[in-house]
């Protein structure tokens, strides 16, 4: 299987919102190897600095929110987003001066959250506290949300345990006024792996064949990054989802094998055309 990038269309900014992983694998670093590959122009608002590698994260250390709202203006005020994606929010007073910063001058673009709340090593991103200032200031201006089902679970407090349960919690996350939910279900057990997309209008399930491998460190990064290369683009929603799920497994499928425990996945995508 080879992806095509995006390139050949107009437009193609993404701004990612997220945290640093000195790795390499997942957050700022994900984000901007994905929307390069996928042939857009990665700009970033950097809003924790953790210290992290395969094994997983030993350290954190917030960004003053001062500071990220300045990265944001900066970027958006001179170069502009055609899509704007955020990851790991690490409090209730990071996630208001984001969302007043993207309200203040990026408005107009498409808003991917993906809501990170622990690291794949189980590590803590996003505390319990700030779970409800996702809900109420970040998530009902989202055009598309991409939680994994933890993270579902913990922003709907009720338990996943099937694919209809999956669709069914994505039809609730709409309730909290976002356009679109891709549930991600790389958590469910089983040898097929099944993605639900919600929107107001239809519920549409995706599957491809899970790949044995402990080399999935970034996989939601990398996912909700190439979504939003895709809206950056102007591409139809299911199209964008389509295209980036077959870049992840791609990815996966090439992961280079660094680090002892969970690995990254290969961005760069040898086999890309």
């Amino acid at each position: 299987m080879t992806v095509e990038p995006f390139h050949d269309r107009p437009k193609g900014r993404v701004l990612t919102i997220a945290g640093s992983d000195s790795g390499g694998g997942a957050g700022i670093q994900a984000d901007i190897k994905t929307v390069t590959a996928l042939g857009g122009y990665a700009a970033s608002a950097i809003t924790a600095i953790t210290v992290q590698n395969t094994l997983g994260v030993t350290d954190v250390m917030p960004v003053p929110p001062a500071v990220i709202a300045a990265q944001i203006e900066a970027v958006l005020t001179d170069i502009g987003a055609d899509a704007i994606k955020t990851g790991m929010l690490p409090s209730v007073e990071v996630i208001e001066t984001v969302a007043k910063a993207i309200d203040k001058d990026g408005a107009d673009a498409a808003l991917v959250i993906d809501p990170v709340m622990t690291a794949k090593g189980g590590a803590i991103l996003t505390p319990g506290d700030a779970v409800q200032a996702l809900k109420s200031m970040i998530i009902p201006e989202a055009s598309v949300v991409t939680p994994n089902i933890p993270e579902a679970e913990e922003l709907l407090n009720l338990k996943i345990t099937s694919l209809d349960q999956m669709k069914k919690a994505g039809e609730a996350m709409l309730s909290f006024g976002c356009d679109a939910v891709v549930l991600k279900g790389g958590h469910m057990p089983g040898d097929t792996l099944h993605d639900v997309l919600v929107t107001k209008e239809t519920i549409e399930v995706f599957t491809s064949p899970r790949i044995d491998t402990p080399h999935t460190h970034g996989t939601g990064c990398t996912l909700a990054s190439a979504i939003a290369t895709g809206l950056a683009f102007g591409v139809d929603l299911r199209d964008t989802v389509v295209r980036a799920r077959d870049y992840v497994h791609e990815a996966i499928r090439q992961a280079p094998g660094f680090g002892q425990g969970q690995g990254p996945l290969n961005h760069g995508l040898i086999e890309i055309r």
